[in-house]
């Protein structure tokens, strides 16, 4: 990282046009003095309603499984849910001023003559706070009673400093935006500056979206490439044929790779993109069939140059030198921005699940892993839940069966690979402020015609009773529904559970025949990567091989920079020794129970617990035959 010590030049007092917007504002809430405010009184979780608003975000689909209605919200519904309510939730704590000339949007969209805008990232400086605080701009804007341009930041961690005045996003009672209580900062403009742990390239100050894509966009038209020597010193030939995955036998063998310009090199936002690639195909072979498929009549004419940009010049050459340069990735990145209906993938920020769909689903057609007995097929499942008050640290063991009970669906054969997406919608909303991930993923009871035990007993079981769900002492979720004959009727006989309906399960005949000489087997998925989400930022953990010791890393492809402007970004790997011993559930909970404050959590454990985003499974067995 460059160790300047000096922050961007910001001073707005002599900017012409921060004084000349100053004095408007100044000007505009002169004008406002007389009006009457009324601070709405109606409770918190109340309706803001506007017509302006109504209706306006609707579910993309509805699908009928059997009673029951799952609505199915893409990711353009998310997105506009989460700006309308970033925009006009909590009207318990945001006035109405009875102004025609006041708007709820009056806020600037940035800080005049800087190009720091709402949604940059920014570094604080405060006089009496040791060290930079980091975070991302919410608000600019003149608060009520204050002359000048203040910013609201929201910080990317919370702070214990007595001296540091943090709220949730109000100032002066009135809330400005949103965020978790102690995180919200309000400081003058001239106290925050570009984040140059993440420095845009090409002139963009704060890693604005806008500036980033006009410099991009103007290098594309004027037919200026990025060139080699643009990344570093770093050479990344073209690796053709078939290269197997990363083989780590030991922790020793894994610190050996790891260090800086390791793994996919970070370039124009690249980070949902860089993680993902590096989570597929670094260590498992999982996803290799997308690499060798031959095409067929129904793929696009540009379905090999596509398969083979990705294999050879992005998963080849991170198996074998274990480095891509960011020109090798922007060539694929050009591919699936000019071929798929996802626009921006060059430049603008983006989600794993949507890299998936364009990479997977629209250019090169890949069969969906999870195939539901609704009929309908998938490339990752997202987890839809109610809150539970009482987990305060589920794993997503229970959070994936709780899932697939609520829905009544079942999958229909067990997946070789199981992309689960946490609850959380948004990079700033999370159902859980913590969340274990599950180092193996039982998956017995949710395989349609899969053979389950008895929860009393342990012998086959031929019933499933879902009212039966977690409410017995002989089994925890889903594994609590299915009973023998003999087990359901001594079950039911009690007078709370004589109403229970039950319906009988699906078992193959070959295995009710044999049911009697062995024990019913249960089956696993292992866990091989957690992709995580803090402050816009895309980072991976991942499992350095297969089995309980398999050693992890963790790889950031934007972890340092050389150079401001014109400079690249360093891409590092790094050991996780701990974390096999974060994931296990004696770990787990004393690092929970100790750390009642995510500020005491372990660098890596908060980021695995408070930031997860997706979670990667695999099955061995099912691998060797698909």
């Amino acid at each position: 990282m460059d160790t300047k010590n000096e922050i961007s030049n910001i001073q707005p007092a002599d900017n012409e046009e921060f004084k000349q917007t100053v004095e408007n504002y100044e000007r505009s809430l002169e004008r406002r003095s007389t009006n009457t405010v009324q601070t709405q009184t109606q409770p918190q979780s109340g309706i803001l309603k506007n017509k302006r608003f109504k209706d306006q975000t609707k579910p993309s689909s509805v699908l009928n499984l059997g009673d029951r209605d799952i609505v199915v919200i893409d990711n353009t519904d998310i997105d506009e849910s989460t700006r309308n309510e970033d925009a006009y939730e909590s009207p318990a704590l945001l006035p109405t001023v009875l102004d025609g000339n006041f708007s709820e949007s009056s806020p600037l969209p940035e800080i005049p003559g800087t190009g720091l805008g709402v949604g940059s990232m920014v570094e604080v400086s405060l006089p009496n706070v040791s060290g930079h605080l980091y975070g991302v701009i919410r608000w600019i804007g003149v608060p009520p009673g204050v002359k000048s341009i203040m910013v609201g930041i929201e910080l990317e961690d919370d702070y214990i400093d007595k001296q540091l005045l943090t709220t949730d996003g109000g100032f002066n009672g009135i809330s400005l935006f949103k965020c978790p209580v102690g995180r919200g900062l309000f400081v003058e403009s001239d106290q925050c500056s570009s984040d140059r742990r993440f420095t845009a390239e090409d002139g963009a100050i704060g890693n604005d979206v806008s500036v980033i894509n006009n410099n991009y966009k103007s290098k594309q038209q004027n037919n200026i490439p990025d060139e080699p020597q643009t990344f570093g010193h770093m050479d990344c030939p073209i690796v053709p044929g078939a290269i197997a995955p990363i083989k780590c036998f030991s922790l020793n063998d894994l610190e050996d790779l790891c260090g800086k310009f390791k793994g996919i090199q970070g370039h124009h936002n690249s980070c949902y993109l860089d993680v993902t690639l590096f989570s597929m195909f670094a260590f498992t072979p999982v996803f290799d069939a997308v690499l060798y498929r031959p095409p067929d009549k129904e793929d696009i004419s540009h379905y090999t140059e596509v398969q083979t940009v990705l294999r050879e010049e992005v998963v080849n050459p991170l198996r074998k030198n274990k480095f891509v340069r960011a020109d090798r990735v922007m060539k694929l990145r050009q591919l699936l921005d000019k071929l798929s209906s996802v626009s921006g993938l060059t430049s603008e920020e983006k989600d794993p699940e949507e890299f998936l769909n364009c990479l997977l689903a629209q250019i090169l057609r890949a069969d969906p892993f999870l195939k539901l007995n609704s009929g309908q097929d998938a490339y990752y499942y997202q987890l839809f839940v109610e809150k539970d008050d009482r987990l305060s640290f589920p794993s997503v063991q229970q959070l994936f069966e709780q899932s697939f009970y609520t829905s009544d669906i079942k999958l229909k054969e067990v997946p070789s690979c199981l992309i689960i997406q946490m609850p959380r919608f948004g990079k700033n909303y999370k159902m859980y402020p913590r969340i274990l991930p599950s180092q193996v993923l039982d998956v017995t009871d949710i395989i349609e015609d899969s053979p389950r035990q008895c929860s009393v007993c342990g012998k086959l079981a031929e019933f499933e009773c879902r009212d039966c769900f977690g409410i017995l002492q002989s089994g925890v979720g889903l594994e609590s529904t299915s009973f023998c004959p003999k087990c359901l009727e001594t079950v039911h006989m009690h007078v709370k559970r004589r109403k229970h309906k039950h319906r009988k399960l699906s078992v193959p005949q070959d295995f009710r025949v044999m049911a009697d000489h062995m024990t019913v087997p249960r089956l696993y998925m292992e866990l091989f990567a957690v992709v995580c989400i803090e402050t816009s930022h895309y980072v991976t953990f991942v499992k350095a091989g297969s089995g309980p010791d398999a050693p992890w890393c963790f790889f950031d492809s934007m972890a340092d920079r050389k150079g401001e402007q014109n400079g690249y970004n360093i891409p590092e790997m790094i050991t996780v020794p701990d974390l096999p011993q974060w994931l296990s559930e004696e770990g787990a909970r004393m690092v929970n129970e100790t750390s009642s404050n995510d500020k005491m959590l372990p660098e890596h454990a908060k980021r695995l617990f408070c930031d997860a985003y997706m979670c990667m499974y695999q099955s061995t067995d099912v691998m060797m035959y698909r």
